[in-house]
């Protein structure tokens, strides 16, 4: 597998857990599983080296592979070139890409390649992940077409968030060490530039994403993001597949970060860790207070993640009778919202700007309710997180969260679920929540029903499988 990141070596969002969580899973299956990724700054390493060069373009690069162990028992090689990746951040900095990701990712897709040529043993598949790794493909096909080692392995593509394309000006081909022959659309080129990601999709046998209904949203022009026609064009090569998340790091009966455990059998426990983050969170925790309903936020504050139903609806929100806890950081103007939301309801609403992995994991344990009113998910994390808590999540209907959720109107309901992208849907789901909650027989079968859930990856790793073994068999 080839990523920009992967827990515990880098990670900014859900990319980083999946790239961490399924080698693991499929190292319990009994696969040997090889992780590639960028050594960043301030990631330390210990283990063998191989010191190695080679050609991008005109330049000569020089780099160290650092095989290491992952906690998770799979292999992990880093790829050092520290005058592209030894920098602040791991995309850019002051919000802001750097200018060479380009060249930056280019190399790290080569470096995957090169290592694999090295150590002289035939993988039987190669995947990668995201737009970071899309010309790992295109390298193979173009440049390694009959290398004995790499030439002809199967290649999957996994598309995590297709919003992100890689897109950069098609002057950089000499630098990335690709001839103008990628200048198609059947290739890499994309409305006059080139992306990354469409590489990727095009070069590989097999495209999977993170989600079935995902799957089918980014064939249309809504959920696209323009690049509809080249997913559909090989609609028959894509497959969703929902992720998992890591059942040993998210556990209400052994949660480290929380002070009170819990478990379907006995939600006695939740209660105790309600107060605790009431606490944490600096709101009032009488009996009145633990008696409301607490709601839970944990997102980057963005368009995507449905902040601006949010700004609409404040008051309205605001205005029901349920307490609030909100964990992010994003864009300015949304930060500043939930600050405003905080100052103006401060026995209601508590809001940290930042991350913190403890609050994190209080939010899913203590609050009762989980809001996730995305435009679109790919996936979605938390709400897998809450289901494992018994906090029922209050999701829009898109991607993973249709697939994940069930609606508490229907037979085996963990959740509630609106449609509409609109502000009016967001407060009737989050009423509708409310008023359930009321009926503490109801709420505590709702919470069953979500703990019922199995999340682990062990079930989404066996799903990959499938998808190796039929390229492996030439089935396209």
């Amino acid at each position: 597998m080839v990523t920009s990141e992967a827990h515990p070596f880098a990670k900014t969002g859900g990319l980083g857990e999946v790239a961490a969580a399924l080698p693991a899973a499929l190292t319990r299956l009994g696969h040997d599983v090889t992780v590639i990724l960028p050594r960043y700054r301030g990631v330390d390493a210990t283990g063998s080296v191989i010191t190695h060069s080679f050609q991008v373009g005109a330049a000569t690069v020089p780099v160290r592979f650092i095989e290491t162990q992952a906690p998770e028992g799979f292999k992990a090689v880093l790829v050092d070139v520290p005058e592209l990746f030894d920098r602040d951040g791991l995309y850019g900095s002051a919000g802001r890409d750097y200018a060479d990701n380009a060249q930056r990712f280019a190399v790290l897709s080569r470096a995957a390649i090169e290592y694999v040529r090295l150590k002289g043993e035939r993988p039987s598949i190669l995947h990668t992940h995201d737009w970071q790794t899309g010309l790992v493909p295109v390298y193979q096909k173009m440049q390694f077409a009959a290398d004995p080692i790499v030439g002809g392995v199967p290649s999957i593509f996994t598309i995590h968030n297709l919003a992100f394309q890689g897109l950069f000006p098609a002057d950089v081909l000499p630098s990335i060490g690709l001839s103008r022959d990628v200048l198609s659309p059947e290739a890499i080129e994309f409305w006059g530039q080139i992306s990354f990601l469409k590489g990727g999709v095009n070069f590989s046998e097999k495209i999977t994403t993170v989600s079935p209904t995902y799957a089918r949203e980014i064939v249309t022009p809504e959920y696209g993001f323009g690049m509809h026609g080249v997913i559909a064009r090989r609609e028959a090569d894509l497959v969703g597949i929902v992720n998992g998340i890591d059942v040993d790091r998210w556990n209400p009966l052994t949660d480290a970060f929380v002070p009170a455990h819990f478990s379907s059998d006995d939600l006695s426990g939740k209660r105790d860790a309600k107060r605790a983050l009431l606490e944490v969170a600096g709101l009032p925790r009488d009996e009145n207070a633990t008696a409301r309903p607490l709601i839970g936020v944990i997102s980057r504050l963005t368009h995507q993640k449905g902040f601006d139903l949010i700004g609409v609806a404040a008051e309205q929100l605001m205005s029901l009778d349920a307490t609030w806890v909100m964990l992010g950081s994003g864009e300015p103007h949304y930060e500043r919202l939930l600050r405003s939301m905080s100052e103006r309801h401060p026995e209601r609403v508590a809001a940290v700007i930042g991350f913190d992995e403890r609050l994190a994991h209080s939010i899913e344990a203590g609050a009762d309710m989980f809001l996730m009113p995305s435009l679109y998910e790919p996936c979605g994390l938390n709400q897998l997180y809450s289901l494992r808590y018994g906090t029922l999540p209050i999701v829009r209907a898109t991607g993973g969260l249709e697939d994940t959720v069930i609606d508490a109107s229907e037979p085996g309901g963990n959740g509630f679920k609106f449609t509409d992208y609109s502000p009016g849907a967001l407060v009737a789901a989050v009423t509708r929540a409310v008023q359930i909650y009321k009926d503490q027989d109801q709420w505590a079968r709702l919470q069953r029903a979500a703990m019922s859930v199995d999340p682990s990856w062990d079930v989404s790793a066996r799903e990959y499988v499938k998808v190796y073994r039929e390229v492996m068999n030439g089935i396209r």
